[in-house]
């Protein structure tokens, strides 16, 4: 399955490749094109669009594009993405990172990436993907600390 979003990612658009290549498709293939491109390119290359305003996987209220992508498909039933969900969903927008403190450490490292790699978006995803498996990872363990019944 194909995916295009406008180029340049930086939170939101690094988060949902990563979350649909560990939860959704292993082997989808990502598209980073400019913004007034995205529509004409999907249509011609069969590409789910994603992280844009007015498509089925874009900001919805009060969630990012992530959250939406974990709710079509099932995935909230699992606490350690949710979790993620909402540290992306405050690093991805400003006015919400009360949601989750680990976002504005997220925002930080996202941006720097983006100040490195500029529109080199397929550079930050392979660099970025190890970093949003350790979250993931630190995400499930606190899934699991808070479920432990104290003895």
């Amino acid at each position: 399955m194909k995916w295009i979003t406008r180029e340049n990612a930086k939170v939101d658009r690094m988060a949902c490749p990563w979350l649909i290549r560990r939860f959704i498709d292993a082997d989808a293939e990502f598209l980073f094109v400019p913004k007034d491109q995205v529509m004409a390119v999907a249509a011609r290359e069969g590409a789910t669009p994603y992280d844009m305003p007015g498509v089925k996987f874009g900001h919805g209220p009060g969630q990012c594009s992530f959250e939406s992508l974990l709710l079509h498909h099932g995935l909230n039933s699992n606490a350690a993405l949710v979790k993620l969900g909402r540290i992306v969903h405050a690093a991805d927008v400003p006015e919400d990172e009360s949601v989750a403190a680990e976002g504005i450490g997220l925002r930080a490292i996202a941006l720097g990436f983006s100040l490195l790699h500029g529109t080199d978006d397929r550079k930050k995803l392979d660099l970025e993907m190890p970093m949003y498996d350790a979250l993931y990872a630190w995400c499930v363990e606190r899934a699991r600390a808070s479920q432990a019944v104290p003895a």
